[in-house]
């Protein structure tokens, strides 16, 4: 370790020092060696990350240099995260330059940049962290629009590191704000890439695990979109069919009621539901998430009977409290009797 400890001071060194005197060139140079030797060999990757590389990667992803440069840096840094998280998470505005480098022009630093994001949230504490930096989760949110469409890499780059914030769930509600559900579902009817889709419904899976989703299903006719998928043949793979059953049961337990109303008022619903349920052919998890959705309709719709029955009977109650004519059987038989003596 000693040995590849000074091989990656040697290169910081390189880096640093074409950095100082604003040496575009041997600046860039520097950085892509640092880039080959993350790749090369996996034993560096923590060494230089020790030896500071971190910080000086960091300044070139938005810096005005080539293009190139900015790749190569997303690219280390990637490649550190692989075996460094802690110290890489650890370097000052690590966040804050990955978001820029996502928001820029160059298509391959912002899919390396998004990468790493996703390679940060492989660790659950780190989770609460990126979800409080709200640049950060939108710039995510902008690789899924059209507008700012960069291709297969970068899409599926963004999906994955949005599936590892959203798997923390007091970041759900800020996705859902930021406008992921939208650009989710985006994805979901307009993009024809298996993958993405996969992967698109596996975040819209996890999104939905929060009250404020419910509007913003709404608003796109998502349960609509995801009760399609669970149809036999509504979905491109078996996949995608699962995670949109998961979906559904994830915004019946989070929206409660109305939620539940919403999935039973979509015709065919329940339906498609038993078929996954009962579907010798899908996976033991489609059919675990569809029996559960099957138990959570059911359950909410009972207790949406009972509260309505409940309701009624407080209704009567309170009118036989404040109508005379709308009483007790013994009131009864006195107003029955003050009549008959009325009449004789």
């Amino acid at each position: 370790m000693e040995v590849k400890l000074h091989a990656a001071r040697t290169l910081v060194g390189r880096l640093r020092g074409a950095a100082a005197v604003r040496d575009a060139g041997a600046t860039a140079a520097a950085v892509a060696e640092l880039r080959r030797a993350s790749k090369d060999d996996p034993e560096v990757r923590a060494p230089l990350a020790d030896a500071g590389a971190v910080p000086f990667l960091a300044s070139q992803l938005t810096a005005p240099s080539t293009s190139a440069a900015a790749e190569d840096a997303a690219a280390a840094l990637l490649n550190i995260s692989l075996s460094a998280r802690e110290q890489l998470m650890s370097a000052p505005g690590i966040l804050d330059a990955l978001a820029r480098a996502i928001r820029a022009e160059d298509y391959a630093a912002a899919h390396h940049a998004a990468a790493v994001v996703a390679s940060l949230l492989c660790v659950d504490a780190y989770r609460p962290i990126v979800g409080a930096k709200r640049a950060l989760l939108s710039a995510l949110v902008s690789l899924l629009l059209p507008s700012k469409a960069r291709g297969t890499r970068a899409t599926k780059d963004a999906l994955k590191a949005l599936f590892g914030v959203a798997l923390y769930p007091l970041n759900r509600a800020a996705l859902v704000e930021l406008g992921v559900v939208r650009a989710l579902f985006g994805l979901v009817m307009t993009d024809g890439r298996t993958g993405i889709v996969e992967d698109a419904t596996a975040v819209v899976a996890q999104v939905a695990g929060c009250a404020e989703s419910l509007d913003a299903f709404a608003a796109v006719s998502g349960v609509r979109i995801l009760a399609d998928l669970v149809e036999p043949g509504g979905a491109a793979t078996g996949r995608a069919r699962e995670n949109a059953a998961a979906a559904l049961l994830n915004l019946v337990m989070a929206g409660g009621e109305r939620a539940v109303a919403e999935v039973l008022d979509v015709g065919g619903a329940e339906e498609a539901v038993r078929e996954l349920a009962e579907d010798g052919e899908a996976s033991p998890r489609g059919k675990a998430k569809a029996e559960a959705l099957l138990q959570a309709l059911e359950e909410g719709a009972a207790g949406a009977r009972r509260r309505h029955e409940h309701r009624f009977a407080d209704f009567l109650n309170g009118l036989v409290v404040s109508d005379p004519y709308f009483s007790s059987p013994a009131s009864a038989t006195t107003h029955d009797d003050a009549s008959r003596v009325t009449l004789g």
